[in-house]
């Protein structure tokens, strides 16, 4: 899983710095300023494609399907506006009608996307196609579309995340795949709680191999960075639940009940049903 050359850098998601997965009501309000300002049918209909995507994260599915079905009045039979008509699609279907119904779309987003050239679309699609279907297969397919392409190496982390967790709950092992997402998510800024999830991800695998005082230090970071950022999401009770567990794994316990003694106010953040679509978006 080492780094290709990158070759190319041909498109990128030009929506894409409208969208804070930690902040849906202002990326709401931004795609809506877009949506106004937007002079072409089929840039309404991508402006429409993300708004519909903030809906489903909120849970208003309803909402989402009627943005979609405008969306897909007019986006055309090819280009990047069908392949986010699909993508979108593909998302909420998954949520209402499970995996297997879900593929067959993010398998066409990916495909029109790609032969748009809009490869940072194409690797999220891939990536999406992951969760649902052949995880290690369509994870290379993604990663040669991130390695390749320099628009679309924002995902190389995401796949290679998505890759060990999937290994890591099958019993396999995932120290190499964690320590890979680490190093492509600290060449990248864009979305930085990611990278500490690839931390996390290390430190869990260390700790699976009996290398806890190695871990240690890892998750100290995660903490500090979660404190030190104000980040409150569900996330980050879980990241000092497993420094706990750390810190008695190397006999600290007075630290261990520390940290337990401060997950004692609750959560905050928004959960999720896919929450791999939300805070990996």
């Amino acid at each position: 899983m080492g780094f290709s050359v990158r070759i190319d850098l041909v498109s990128d998601d030009r929506l894409r710095g409208l969208l804070d997965v930690f902040d849906l009501e202002a990326t709401e309000d931004r795609l809506r300023a877009a949506l106004a300002a937007e002079t072409t049918g089929v840039g309404r209909a991508e402006v429409l494609t993300q708004l519909a995507r903030v809906a489903s994260w909120l849970d208003r599915l309803d909402e989402a399907d009627e943005l979609l079905e405008e969306a897909d009045a007019l986006a055309g039979e090819t280009g990047v506006a069908r392949a986010r008509v699909l993508l979108e699609r593909g998302r909420i279907v998954r949520r209402s009608h499970g995996d297997a119904a879900a593929l067959p779309l993010l398998e066409r987003a990916y495909e029109v996307a790609l032969a748009a050239d809009q490869h940072f679309i194409a690797a999220d699609a891939a990536h999406s196609c992951a969760l649902v279907g052949d995880m290690v297969g369509w994870t290379n397919r993604g990663l040669d579309i991130a390695d390749r392409f320099e628009a679309a190496r924002y995902w190389r982390g995401t796949l290679l995340l998505n890759l060990g967790d999937w290994q890591w709950e099958r019993g396999e092992p995932s120290l190499e795949t964690f320590q890979a997402a680490l190093e492509a998510r600290e060449q990248e800024s864009r979305n930085p709680s990611l990278t500490e999830e690839a931390r996390v991800g290390v430190a869990r695998a260390l700790r699976s191999l009996g290398r806890s005082a190695a871990a240690v230090p890892l998750l100290e970071q995660v903490v500090e960075w979660a404190d030190e950022t104000g980040f409150d999401q569900p996330e980050a009770r879980a990241y000092r639940m497993e420094l706990a567990a750390a810190y008695d794994d190397v006999g600290r316990s007075a630290e261990a009940d520390a940290v337990r003694a401060s997950l004692a106010r609750p959560a905050i953040g928004r959960s999720s049903s896919h929450p791999e679509e939300t805070t990996r978006a």
